[in-house]
């Protein structure tokens, strides 16, 4: 099986609700979708979104990366070789994360299709069922408690909250919500660096010494801020974890070594594609310290990949935030990873398990 051309598209998927975070507001995914084409009629399938105030990426980048970049180096390279055309890909540019991940995940759907394969036995193997939180938007606290109770309606038993934008109202959001949901559904924080270690400090004690039990805090703080990771770490009972304080293996090293976080939250995004993630999982399991798998706001294309390797890697993968597709007003692709609101199941289909993807436009590089 070897690859005989790359071609890309955009997908448009309106959200149920609009998407805000400390960061940003989003009514709808808009992400390039990646297509590995082989001269034995398979088809790989990699996604990313533009997220430039996290990753750096923006369509343009992306597609320029992948077109006039990573697309010539692979083009007859044969798919069993995967860890030379990972290297190839990994290699090729700096950063361009998001771009990396899009074409490695689709090369590790035709790698599964060349062995008859679902990714996640290719992987390791695992149980092929796992459930996933779902995000509540930072919005005014009455909205977000209806939010939060719907959700639970919905069948969700774990929720991530985020706040960051005021260190007052963020603690009576996560106080109202708790006193509403208290024994039904557990409690993740997302301040999303909205907050200072000092400002971190103060409300996880708040929180804390009112009875609030949550189960995490993600990166309360700039995604640079180590020493701030720590400080919070050193100084509060609930659990720090590391979203975009940690991109790749070496920045999960460093946190280890400096005892600055509990969690690391793995992305593909993040990481640049599977094998990068897989080396985060396998440090991680070293140091007996657990993992997240999360996502941006992405379709079931890329979040299936993350969902494969989340069953595979389910001894450090022990919490899962794989939400883009349940935020969607719909699910575009036809594939063979469900998501059921919390549930996510990937039946024995090789590969990534892809048999269509439903009004993708496509892109033409200039």
């Amino acid at each position: 099986m070897k690859i005989t051309d790359i071609k890309l598209a955009m997908l448009r998927v309106p959200l149920k609700t609009p998407f805000k975070t400390a960061l940003r507001t989003v009514e709808s995914i808009e992400d390039i979708v990646v297509m590995v084409h082989t001269d034995t009629g398979h088809i790989g399938y990699g996604e990313a979104p533009a997220t430039a105030v996290i990753t750096g990426d923006t369509h343009g980048s992306i597609i320029e990366a992948i077109d006039r970049i990573i697309k010539p180096k692979l083009i007859g390279q044969e798919i069993s070789e995967l860890n030379h055309i990972v290297n190839l890909i990994q290699n090729g540019i700096i950063r361009n994360y998001s771009a990396k991940a899009a074409v490695e995940m689709a090369v590790y759907d035709l790698w599964g299709q060349f062995y008859d394969a679902p990714l996640y036995k290719m992987l390791g193997g695992g149980v092929p069922t796992i459930s996933t939180d779902i995000t509540i938007s930072v919005d005014y606290i009455d909205k977000m408690v209806a939010d939060s109770l719907e959700a639970i309606d919905r069948g969700f038993e774990t929720l991530k909250i985020k706040v960051g934008k005021d260190i007052g109202v963020d603690i009576e959001r996560v106080k109202a919500i708790y006193a509403a949901v208290e024994g039904k559904a557990l409690l993740r924080l997302d301040a999303n660096q909205g907050w200072t270690p000092k400002e971190a400090v103060y409300a996880l004690h708040k929180l804390e010494d009112a009875g609030v039990r949550l189960e995490l805090v993600e990166q309360p703080v700039k995604a640079r801020d180590i020493d701030g990771m720590k400080f919070i770490t050193e100084r509060v009972n609930t659990p720090v974890m590391a979203d975009e304080s940690s991109f790749g293996p070496r920045e999960v090293i460093e946190l280890i070594k400096m005892r600055a976080a509990d969690i690391i939250n793995i992305k593909l995004m993040k990481t640049g594609g599977i094998s990068n993630a897989i080396k985060i999982a396998d440090i991680c399991s070293v140091y007996d310290m657990q993992c997240m798998i999360g996502c941006m706001l992405e379709s079931s294309i890329s979040v299936s990949a993350a969902a494969h390797l989340a069953v595979a890697k389910a001894n450090v993968i022990t919490k899962i935030d794989l939400d883009g597709p349940s935020l969607c007003a719909f699910d575009p692709v036809k594939g063979s990873v469900k998501f059921k609101e919390a549930e996510i199941t990937i039946s024995n289909a090789p590969g990534l398990g892809i048999e269509s993807i439903e009004g993708l436009e496509a892109i033409t590089p200039r």
